[in-house]
């Protein structure tokens, strides 16, 4: 008989989240490419993804037939994932338009595994052990050097409201993340996610057309609009909730870092971009870093 060990859970648990890391890495670009084939703003690429990956899931909800989520419980999970997909991505672009690409991802990707990890502390989740602490400083002094900090000056006014934004979408995916880790009786990732972005795409609709939305439909940019809500954010985030089952709510936040490598990679083979030797070196502590963070979950 196979046994399976609460190692074994913890490195299966690794898998999809490595998967999910991986996939959120080429949205950056995929969403760069369908923002200048279709005209949409970037709060319109954010609603586009949400609705796109959310009634992707539907569908195929619908036609292998799974059974309707049912219970307060069940809906209660399906509203708050939705409404948080929502406010993260809303309050990461306000963030952009106030700062720059580099500053708010750097702010929001690195504040939410900090966020998380402290959370778990306060609750008793997790103990803030040394090594924890020390993994979790790697890892974001390798994410501040793969990222970067823009070197322009930026009007103090701008920054502190660009910065507020950041950290209220960290603190978003921070939550959302806490709120993955609690399963709910007959709710599975597929339908969380599922409903959960289509209801998110909903509440994001207003903004986006009080923004000026327009798109201009041609085979690339719908085609790049099902890519980018297929992987990225369907299996994306499906993979994430899935993860969180069997892995510890920090430990999947830090492996969230694995967006901005990955994102960085694809940016220098394909765009053409240099990374120079600060990025590089960034590059190869955050690998460190995760792999060491890997190696204690499977301990743990």
């Amino acid at each position: 008989m196979l046994v399976i060990t609460p190692a074994r859970r913890a490195t299966n648990g690794l898998v999809p989240l490595i998967v999910a890391g991986c996939l959120w890495g080429t949205g950056g670009l995929t969403g760069t490419l369908l923002a200048r084939e279709s005209g949409l703003s970037a709060l319109g690429v954010a609603a586009g993804r949400l609705g796109a990956g959310g009634l992707l899931l539907v569908t195929f909800l619908v036609l292998t037939r799974q059974p309707v989520p049912r219970g307060r419980a069940a809906w209660t999970r399906i509203v708050v994932v939705g409404l948080l997909a929502a406010e993260f991505q809303t309050c990461y672009f306000a963030a952009v338009a106030h700062t720059t690409v580099s500053l708010a991802t750097l702010l929001t990707i690195g504040a939410a595994p900090v966020l998380v990890l402290l959370a778990e502390a306060v609750t008793g989740r997790r103990r803030l052990t040394a090594g924890a602490v020390g993994t979790a400083a790697l890892a974001l002094a390798g994410l501040g050097l793969l990222v970067g900090v823009p070197a322009d000056g930026l009007d103090l006014g701008r920054m502190l409201t660009g910065t507020g934004f950041a950290l209220l979408a960290a603190a978003g995916f921070a939550t959302m993340t806490l709120v993955g880790a609690r399963p709910v009786e007959g709710l599975d990732e597929l339908a969380s996610t599922g409903l959960g972005f289509t209801l998110g795409a909903v509440a994001l609709a207003p903004l986006a057309v009080a923004g000026g939305l327009s798109f201009t439909a041609t085979p690339a940019s719908l085609g790049l609009l099902l890519l980018l809500g297929l992987g990225p954010t369907a299996l994306g985030y499906a993979a994430y909730f899935r993860g969180l089952r069997t892995t510890a709510a920090g430990t999947a936040a830090l492996m969230a870092l694995l967006e901005p490598l990955v994102g960085t990679a694809l940016a220098v083979l394909i765009l053409g971009e240099r990374l120079g030797l600060a990025g590089g070196a960034g590059a190869v502590v955050l690998i460190v870093a995760l792999a060491v963070e890997s190696r204690f979950s499977a301990r743990r």
